[in-house]
């Protein structure tokens, strides 16, 4: 997809992972941040080397990726 640009995938940087811009930053990193409570704002302040296009695109890779494939959840 071209408009993941910054998401890259190297077997030599976090054995693979899919990564923001080479760093070693992943994209679930980043989801989980959000998952946990985490606004982009503070994201962005506690990473200061990310950009804010960055966690938009990771959140966008997670949601095509999510869609490739069927998860069965437990039902409470």
């Amino acid at each position: 997809m071209d408009q993941l640009d910054r998401i890259t995938q190297q077997s030599d940087v976090m054995g693979g992972k899919a990564c923001i811009r080479g760093m070693r930053v992943t994209v679930s990193m980043i989801v989980g941040q959000i998952g946990a409570g985490h606004s982009v704002d503070e994201i962005l302040a506690d990473f200061p080397y990310l950009e804010r296009e960055d966690i938009m695109q990771a959140l966008r890779y997670a949601a095509w990726r999510a869609e490739e494939r069927e998860v069965t959840l437990a039902v409470a």
